[in-house]
């Protein structure tokens, strides 16, 4: 019999499907490692370039909108100046006052979108936005959040701020001709002064251009700051503290001091303290602070709301991915594609080239070729396909040459004794043979030698298109045995062999087997017939039965009865053995149909165990005899209407 090849599972790593399922995972995995990368870069790059265009873009529009409100008492007239900004920015601006009522929009819809929740800034002069506008640190004005550009009652008339103007110039026209480059700047409030190169205010003073001109305070500056002094000290008295004295700069020192030179500032400055007293210092610099905001607050506009979006309405403007940024994306696509591409071109041509190969060797096979084995590439789905093709093939071959073998053996056994039958009838019919009774018991032995052979022929092709019929019943073994062994007694004592039919071998009685008497009983028979034919004389054949104890998988009502037929005969080589059991096999090809039977008895034994449901297996030693046993179910076949399944050929 044929060792059937284990069919375990594959492991995933080793199996077609797991190597496939790992070049779509690895190419997916590259797909999207690549685009996430490109995704992120692309991305990232685009909204910190237009983060910092927009931050750049607020930051003026919010530094435009706040000079505005620094110098305007109020927002009218704004509109030309917020069409402008929206013009040249491409966004969108809307101003309102802090109850949301509008106060000029850049939106050229007749209806506009509604404005977000969240305003972008607040306008307010008097309290500057330091995220949004470095106008403070640049201008060098106050860290006190007031934009340097109000400067209020601080802004000088026309007559004074030419007149300064002209000592300036003549300052600055002296530094130039002793070597010391020297500008003339003018601040927020008109007030002219001289910028020097190096900014080193000593090289200044150690000229003769010095003016005492340009930092005397004008009379409109005086009269602002004694405003502004008055705010300051009404704030203190509420405080019951004592009063301060403010001079140009904004610093101050208490009123029971006498005041510094006066001198004059350059422009509007945080408060600095000149005299620091704890507490009383710290309520100075806060109240200087909220005079100074009182005094500027009918000169500035009042606080707005600025809203800074995109022509839609929406606060999060869109970007265009630049030529740089889409090349890449191509590129990057491109390789993917390519990679892709490759390794499907790699794995499919790995996985069709085997298949090629087998298609080849089943056309050849179809035409009646040899077909050359299929080369089994290793151990994964396509290699157990085609070690089953070569499998198959091989069963294929082997079938078709004992097809041919047989053929020639149904030949040749059937024509020997008609050859026989013809030589004695043409022999009488020309007188060469009497017909007496010893010619015709010569006849009679032939036909029935033809008979016997086409009757195993047709039992063999009943069995091997599953038609064979059985009829089983309860039997008992042990019966069944001793109608054999005096059925072929006769034939034993003949050939001087001793036969014996031993009781059941565990010396109670046999149990009842399921069987077809009449097929065990020819199963056991051509058993007994070889044995007495191939054991000499003074040899012996015994038959016995015995039960085997039940195994997973076996029996299910508990077991199998073992027939055993054993003799002690001339016995079968070891290379001969496996091949006992085949039709039309003899040990010895000269021996003749009357010495060695026609070749069919054991295959028919089989066939007939197999239908039964059971099997049949033999030992034998050379030169000391041979034992044949029959496994068979106590149950019986499974078939109860006598149809017995057709049965597999696994020689």
């Amino acid at each position: 019999m044929r060792a059937e090849r284990p069919r375990t599972r594959l492991p995933l790593r080793r199996s077609l499907f797991g190597r496939l399922l790992a070049v779509s995972a690895l190419v997916a995995a590259c797909s999207v490692a690549a685009t996430a990368w490109i995704a992120v870069q692309t991305t990232s790059g685009a909204i910190r370039q237009e983060q910092g265009q927009n931050l750049t873009a607020d930051a003026r529009i919010y530094n435009t909108l706040l000079g505005y409100a620094a110098v305007h008492s109020t927002w009218d007239g704004v509109d030309g100046t917020v069409r402008d900004l929206a013009h040249r920015s491409g966004r969108r601006i809307a101003l309102t006052t802090e109850q949301r009522r509008p106060l000029a929009d850049s939106a050229a819809l007749p209806s506009p979108p509604a404005l977000p929740p969240q305003a972008s800034a607040i306008v307010d002069p008097l309290s500057v936005d330091t995220a949004l506008s470095r106008t403070t640190e640049r201008e060098g004005g106050a860290a006190d959040r007031v934009d340097p550009r109000a400067v209020g009652p601080f802004r000088l008339p026309a007559a004074e701020r030419e007149a300064l103007q002209r000592a300036a110039d003549r300052n600055a026209a002296c530094l130039n001709r002793v070597g010391i480059a020297a500008d003339v700047v003018r601040g927020a409030s008109g007030r002219p002064r001289i910028q020097v190169v190096g900014n080193d205010p000593d090289r200044v003073q150690d000229t003769r251009c010095a003016s005492d001109e340009l930092d005397t305070p004008t009379r409109t500056e005086r009269k602002a700051l004694g405003t502004l002094n008055g705010l300051a000290n009404a704030c203190l008295k509420r405080q019951s503290r004592t009063g301060i004295l403010l001079n140009p700069d904004l610093s101050w020192s208490s009123a029971a001091q006498p005041r510094k030179a006066p001198a004059a500032a350059p422009e509007v400055a945080t408060p600095v303290p000149s005299v620091r007293n704890g507490e009383d210092d710290r309520a100075a610099a806060s109240c200087v602070d909220t005079a100074r905001r009182e005094q500027l607050s009918s000169y500035v506009a009042s606080p707005a709301l600025l809203f800074i979006g995109d022509e839609g309405g929406t606060t999060v403007p869109g970007f265009d991915l630049s030529p740089a940024n889409t090349a890449k994306i191509a590129g990057a696509a491109a390789l993917v594609l390519a990679l892709t591409v490759g390794a499907t071109v790699l794995a499919g041509s790995r996985l069709v080239r085997p298949l090629h190969a087998l298609t080849g060797a089943a056309q050849r096979m179809r035409d009646g070729e040899d077909s050359a084995p299929v080369r089994v590439a290793g151990d994964n789905e396509i290699g157990r396909l085609a070690a089953a093709f070569n499998d198959m093939a091989d069963h294929r071959a082997r079938l078709e040459s004992q097809r041919k073998d047989m053929v020639s053996d149904v030949a040749h056994e059937l024509r020997t004794p008609l050859s026989n039958i013809r030589g004695w009838l043409e022999a009488a019919q020309d007188g060469l043979a009497e017909p007496d009774p010893v010619f015709i018991a010569s006849l009679h032995t032939e036909a029935v030698q033809l008979q016997h052979i086409i009757d195993d022929l047709q039992d063999l092709a009943a069995a091997d298109a599953g038609v064979l019929r059985l009829h089983p019943e309860p039997i008992r073994v042990e019966d069944v045995l001793a109608q054999v062994a005096a059925a072929h007694q006769a034939r034993a004592d003949t050939a001087g062999v001793t036969l014996l039919a031993l009781p059941w071998a565990d010396g109670a009685p046999a149990p009842e087997l399921w069987a077809d008497p009449v097929r065990l009983r020819q199963a056991v028979g051509n058993l007994v017939s070889n044995a007495v034919r191939h054991t000499p004389s003074g040899g012996r054949v015994t038959v016995r039965a015995y039960g085997s104890e039940p195994s997973a998988g076996g029996a299910a009502d508990g077991g199998e009865v073992l027939v055993e037929v054993a003799d002690t005969g001339s016995g079968i080589s070891a290379a001969h053995l496996p091949h006992v059991f085949d039709r039309f096999w003899r040990a010895e090809k000269s021996r003749s149909r009357r010495t060695g039977g026609s070749g069919l008895g054991l295959a028919i034994v089989r066939k007939l165990v197999e239908a039964h449901g059971g099997s049949v297996g033999a030992t034998s030693v050379e030169g000391q005899g041979s034992v044949f046993t029959l496994r068979l179910p106590r149950s019986g076949p499974r078939e109860t209407d006598g149809t017995v399944p057709r049965a597999t050929d696994r020689s």
